[in-house]
């Protein structure tokens, strides 16, 4: 298995929790090559998810390993920046999925 990174810089501070998965059927290469003195590279097998850090810069290119590496799409990071949930909209889902067990 190809894994490539170095550590994100510990002096940046803009950090982003990010999360991809490859929902395909072929094997794929994430790549973020466009920040200068950092390379991340991983190889993402069908259904496998990542979670990864980068900057709001990063552009994470997804290739598909073939013969060739072809070049599938081009994510900015922000667009794959998790999330987090407020307590109020857990307690509501949560709620929402309870079963009344008294009638």
């Amino acid at each position: 298995m190809v894994q490539s990174f170095t550590s994100l810089p510990h002096n940046w501070s803009n950090r982003i929790l990010c999360y991809y998965e490859n929902a395909t059927n072929q094997v794929q290469l994430a790549r973020i090559a466009n920040i200068p003195n950092w390379l991340y590279e991983k190889v993402v097998f069908p259904g496998q998810r990542l979670l990864f850090e980068a900057i709001p810069d990063a552009l994470l290119e997804v290739h598909i390993c073939t013969t060739s590496m072809t070049l599938l799409e081009e994510i900015p990071c922000p667009q794959l920046q998790v999330r987090e949930i407020t307590d109020t909209l857990a307690e509501t889902t949560a709620q929402d999925d309870s079963i009344d067990l008294a009638e």
